[in-house]
């Protein structure tokens, strides 16, 4: 693949995070973690690539990249194994079962609660925190906590040794010994609260404790205590940040954020199950009425849960109370069970909503950028179009004629517009050809730029503005007839310069009035690659009516030509397939399933449908 082929990564943002390059199908290739996502992602498109041996062929692959901003690197290197672990991408290592990895586990079963490391099936009397990426990361998360809260680390579900003497822990202050009483039962729970507020990520007022109580001590002038409590402030802050990726409880919600600006918005759902984010979805809306971003996201609540799965509790921003009630109610309904929407103040679903929201202006951010992007390319080609075929002006606004027929019979055409380098599909139009009889294209198409020329000589708005370039699909006897239809109608200054061109569909040449030889475009290059677009959606839509008129008139014709079928089974036959082409593909037994049909007659209409 070329270099100037490869996917438009000017998007990526410079932040910690995950990528994820996705193929032309829209399948997961690779996720990958980042400190510097942008940097990371234009490794893999050097010559060198990153040196692992499959890059080259990754790099050929790969059609679009994703991105999810993440807080930290720490947090990104979890998140990409919660994706790797749902989306299982060719290129990347295949992930274990979940028993398999490392989790946190508090035994609040007991009476005088343990925290350790555990790989082992779950008990649901205990609370379990993680997956954590690696053992290493479970160890070192357990030895920062153990430092700054003193629960026990002895086995065991009653605390302490058979000798009754305390251990080691107790005496370099790793444990408060509640074995010996050293500690009451209350102050002991208070120890095991703090633990568990922190794993489930209400940690913040545990940090601001420490930071006050160090700048008490150094004003005090005891700075060996300040010491020790601005590492276990910064202790506190390392392990919280491992934990970010994941959800401390095993919850299952989606977080909406939303984020508007002017007449554009973009709304991101980040999918928790069981304590993992497991998915993102995407979405960009025309905001014309520039709602704020709060009531962008309840007004497409209701719409995007109609078609998707409606997890037990959705998180929001929206500060208004009064407008979460009745979409809860809906949602509720839809589910079949109670849903709660409702705005986190606090924890890990605060935490995950911010990260909705923060990837909510990101992606606005980023498909502002594309579209930027777009409209520069765009531009660019249709001014390298207008050099090319000796345009008078850059051509805007592109009108493409087809013509369908079958053996000259049911004659239809097609005019598409493309309005800067995109299909306008309201502008679309079709026609039955109406004075032409049998398969003579060239007269046919004259006929229809003649009537649609006609209908902008009156003023009709539904044919205005006038094209700037009228594309064929044909040749030089298509390009003839209609190029004398606009000197006939242009004739006096009536009509504006239009440019007529052909686009021979053989050697894909473009034919011009008055020119002998065709204009050849390179081969690949975006101005082809746009007329060719342009011509084979006026040859769809053409077909596509052609289709649904020949179906028509077979139908029709083989009910009249049946004795015993009169305007009654008719109109029944017709009604019960629903259309055209499903009656012409029914099988004996779905004719003989109409109501009112004998069966004689189903077995007539299938012998005549199938002769």
């Amino acid at each position: 693949m070329p270099e100037s082929s490869y996917p438009d990564r000017s998007h990526l943002p410079a932040s910690p995070g995950v990528y994820i390059f996705r193929d032309g199908e829209g399948r997961v290739l690779y996720v990958g973690k980042a400190k510097n996502i942008r940097s990371r992602v234009a490794s893999y498109f050097t010559r060198s690539g990153d040196g692992r041996p499959k890059i080259a062929e990754l790099r050929e692959r790969v059609r679009q990249i994703d991105f999810i901003a993440a807080g930290s690197e720490t947090e990104a290197l979890v998140l990409e194994a919660n994706l790797i672990k749902r989306h299982r991408p060719r290129f990347n290592a295949s992930l274990r079962d979940d028993k398999s990895y490392p989790y946190i586990v508090v035994t609040t079963g007991d009476e005088y609660p343990r925290v350790f490391a555990t790989r082992g099936p779950h008990d649901l009397r205990h609370r379990y925190f993680g997956p954590f990426p690696s053992a290493g990361s479970v160890h070192a998360t357990l030895d920062v906590l153990n430092k700054t809260f003193r629960f026990r680390k002895c086995r065991g579900p009653e605390p302490g040794r058979k000798s009754g003497i305390p251990c080691l822990n107790y005496h370099i202050g790793r444990s408060a010994a509640p074995c010996i009483g050293a500690v009451s039962k209350e102050e002991y729970d208070g120890i095991i609260s703090d633990v568990i507020a922190f794993l489930e990520g209400r940690v913040d007022g545990l940090i601001r404790e420490r930071e006050e109580k160090m700048r008490r001590a150094a004003s005090e002038m005891d700075f060996e205590r300040a010491a020790r409590l601005r590492d276990e402030a910064a202790a506190l802050r390392h392990v919280r940040d491992r934990q970010r990726a994941t959800i401390a409880s095993e919850d299952s919600f989606d977080a909406v954020g939303a984020y508007a600006e002017g007449e554009e918005a973009c709304v991101q759902i980040f999918a928790v199950r069981e304590g993992q984010i497991v998915g993102r979805d995407s979405f960009l809306l025309d905001n014309y009425g520039e709602q704020d971003a709060e009531s962008v996201a309840l007004s497409f609540i209701p719409q995007y849960y109609e078609s998707a799965a409606v997890p037990r509790e959705i998180l929001v921003s929206s500060p208004d109370e009064e407008a979460l009630p009745p979409i809860a109610e809906h949602l509720s309904r839809l589910r079949g069970t109670r849903v709660e929407v409702r705005r986190p103040q606090r924890g890990d679903k605060r935490r995950v909503l911010e990260l909705a929201l923060r990837n909510a202006r990101m992606g606005l951010e980023h498909e502002r950028a594309m579209n930027e992007a777009r409209r520069g390319r765009l531009s660019s080609t249709l001014d390298r179009l207008r050099e090319e075929l000796a345009l008078p002006r850059l051509p805007m606004r592109i009108e493409c004629y087809d013509i369908s027929n079958t053996m000259g019979t049911n004659s239809v055409a097609s005019m598409v517009v493309f309005h800067g380098g995109r299909p306008a599909k309201d502008r679309y139009r079709r026609f039955r050809i109406k004075t032409v009889e049998g398969a003579d294209d060239p007269a046919s198409m004259a006929e229809v730029v003649r009537r649609r020329l006609e209908r902008l000589l009156t003023g009709d708005e539904k044919f205005s503005p006038a094209p700037d370039l009228i594309l064929l699909d044909g040749g030089k006897g298509q390009l003839s007839a209609v190029a004398a239809v606009l000197e006939e109608l242009g004739s006096g200054g009536r009509l504006p310069d239009i440019p007529v061109r052909a686009l021979a569909k053989r050697e894909e040449e473009v034919f011009e009035p008055g020119r002998p030889g065709p204009v050849v475009l390179a081969p690949g290059s975006a101005e082809l690659h746009l007329l060719q677009r342009v011509r084979d959606e006026a040859h769809r839509f053409a077909n596509a009516y052609h289709r649904r008129l020949r179906g028509k008139a077979m139908t029709a014709s083989v009910l009249d030509e049946l004795p015993g079928v009169g305007p009654v089974r008719k109109r029944r036959i017709l009604e019960h397939f629903g259309s055209p082409q499903a009656f012409l593909e029914a099988s004996l037994e779905e004719l003989e399933a109409v109501p009112g049909l004998p069966g004689r007659v189903a077995r007539e209409i299938y012998a005549r449908l199938h002769r």
